[in-house]
């Protein structure tokens, strides 16, 4: 006959502690490793998560991540604006970090009723809202501690830059050059990542008569008085050439353009707004001297 088995109270008590106890390790071990299959639906998201160190998670990207190089082996999800929930979905992710104006709508709306873990970065055009940006992705990816050491290290890039702009000798006007499609000058008004870092640089946005990237008439540019001409440095048919801009009829007619005052820096560098935006800002500052004192871009 086999001996039924007796275990003590304090047994079964010690039993079910060493459990929990496991279990709460388990979980804890499982909220410290955070997400492994992550989605950057932004340039400065994937720039954010390789910056902390965790390229390693990422499993794709949008058309607009392009730095660092290594994140361009990754599968292409496409334009940020444009994505289409079906790809994202059937990519298993853990977690999508997007910017503040990934979309469309629909799709946003497609990947919360899947239960698609997505995490939105806030929009960004201040040295506060960078950091912010930082501790929500370090955050979502469950690395807070790392997150704290690239806020401190981009603070003090920011604060040199800060520093550069106070000791401006003058704040040169700047105008921002999105495109001369049709011979048409899209400008950057108030409200834009291109007026904000203008600012960060110790330059002054020329037009500030609207808000957003708006079309400006010749008497518009002209009325402007641009010191500087700044735009994206791109390929394709969005290139704009130095030689471009001020050959325009009304940026020719402008101090920047009598003076080739041209000043091309990469979009996302410019513009992200993630952790490079310091570095950014002090390398505008130094452009901005420059064409000031030399009269070229």
């Amino acid at each position: 006959m086999r001996r039924a088995r007796v275990l003590s109270v304090g047994g079964l008590h010690a039993g079910l502690t060493g459990l929990v106890l496991l279990l709460a390790l388990s979980t804890f071990a499982r909220a410290e490793e955070g997400p492994r299959r992550v989605i950057a639906a932004g340039g400065s998201a994937a720039e954010i998560v390789f910056a902390l160190g965790q390229g390693d998670r990422l499993i794709a990207r949008d058309t607009t991540s392009t730095f660092p190089e290594a994140v361009l082996v990754l599968p292409d999800i496409g334009y940020v604006r444009r994505l289409s929930p079906e790809n994202l979905i059937a990519m298993e992710p853990d977690l999508i970090l997007a910017e503040h104006d990934a979309g469309p709508p629909e799709t946003i709306e497609l990947l919360t009723r899947a239960g698609v873990p997505l995490v939105t970065l806030p929009e960004a055009q201040t040295p506060a809202d960078v950091l912010a940006k930082i501790a929500l992705a370090a955050e979502a990816l469950g690395v807070p501690g790392l997150g704290a050491e690239l806020a401190a290290r981009t603070q003090a890039d920011l604060d040199a830059a800060a520093a550069a702009a106070a000791s401006m000798p003058a704040r040169p006007r700047v105008l921002f050059v999105l495109s001369l499609q049709g011979g048409r000058i899209l400008a950057a008004g108030s409200d834009t990542s291109a007026a904000a870092m203008i600012a960060l640089a110790g330059g002054v946005n020329a037009v500030d008569g609207f808000s957003g990237y708006k079309p400006l008439t010749d008497e518009a540019a002209i009325a402007a008085a641009p010191d500087v001409i700044l735009a994206m440095d791109r390929g394709g048919e969005m290139a704009l050439a130095a030689a471009e801009l001020v050959a325009h009829p009304a940026l020719a007619l402008t101090p920047a353009g009598q003076r080739a005052r041209v000043v091309r820096m990469d979009g996302l560098y410019l513009l992200g707004f993630g952790p490079r935006t310091g570095a950014a800002a002090l390398e505008l500052n130094a452009a901005l001297r420059d064409a000031l004192t030399l009269g070229r871009g």
